[in-house]
């Protein structure tokens, strides 16, 4: 099972509103939501811990019908009896998808996934952080073929989104043939982009063939004029998008 998100464009920027104060969230999306290009919005936990989630997603939905992916930081390295309860939280805030690191192992990634599936919410599924200490032959405790294994599991259970650090286009372009072996136009959330290093153009590229998603909190929110980066942003990503269709 599939759940659509109904984002307006196959590809585009997603706004990630990781900033402190409620009126900087909406100042944020009222700057924004009407740009070419700006697709939808992903909360943290910073909005959800000041606000609860539900008052945080309302924030949004004030303002803007565009599709509100939430981001726990991560959830899913869980015990799988947790999925269940935080899925029905998620969905009773009005979210309409969940980026989801299930790296508590096969059972975490069936219920984290099938309990979003269930409750109609998109599960968006990764595992890795835009770093390379993250990894353990980068001196951290993530084995390196953490992807490729939540992500075979993942399209075995319907999955069509995932999230793949933008600033290693090599690692893109791996991740993504992968991926088309078994889905339909994958859907690609690309993080990393501007101050971790990675690029739109690149990792647009490496990611042909695929629905593709910026996310960009840093690159627009601290910019010295927000509407003007996430528009320069927004047409990058159109740009980019029809240079390399999906």
């Amino acid at each position: 099972m599939t759940t659509d998100l109904r984002f307006p464009a196959d590809s585009g920027v997603i706004p990630a509103l990781d900033v402190e104060t409620v009126d900087e969230l909406q100042r944020l999306v009222e700057m924004t939501h009407d740009i070419e290009g700006i697709v939808g919005y992903k909360l943290g936990v910073v909005g959800a811990l000041r606000l609860g989630l539900r008052g945080a997603a309302q924030a949004v939905r004030d303002l803007t019908d565009l599709p509100i992916i939430y981001d726990h930081q991560k959830a899913g390295p869980d015990i799988p009896d947790m999925a269940g309860k935080y899925i029905s939280i998620c969905r009773d805030a009005g979210v309409h998808g969940l980026i989801l690191f299930p790296l508590a192992g096969e059972r975490s990634v069936r219920e984290f996934v099938g309990h979003a599936q269930r409750e109609g919410l998109d599960p968006i599924v990764g595992g890795a952080l835009p770093f390379a200490e993250y990894y353990v032959s980068g001196g951290g405790y993530v084995a390196d073929d953490v992807l490729e294994r939540i992500f075979a599991l993942s399209v075995t259970l319907g999955v069509a989104d995932f999230v793949i650090p933008a600033n290693d286009p090599e690692a893109v372009g791996r991740h993504v043939e992968a991926l088309k072996a078994g889905v339909d136009r994958p859907g690609v959330f690309l993080p990393g982009i501007g101050t971790l290093g990675g690029s739109i153009e690149e990792a647009f590229a490496a990611a042909a063939g695929c629905r593709r998603y910026a996310v960009v909190g840093r690159g627009i929110y601290r910019s010295e004029d927000p509407r003007a980066r996430a528009q320069q942003l927004g047409e990058e990503a159109l740009r980019c998008a029809e240079k390399n269709p999906a």
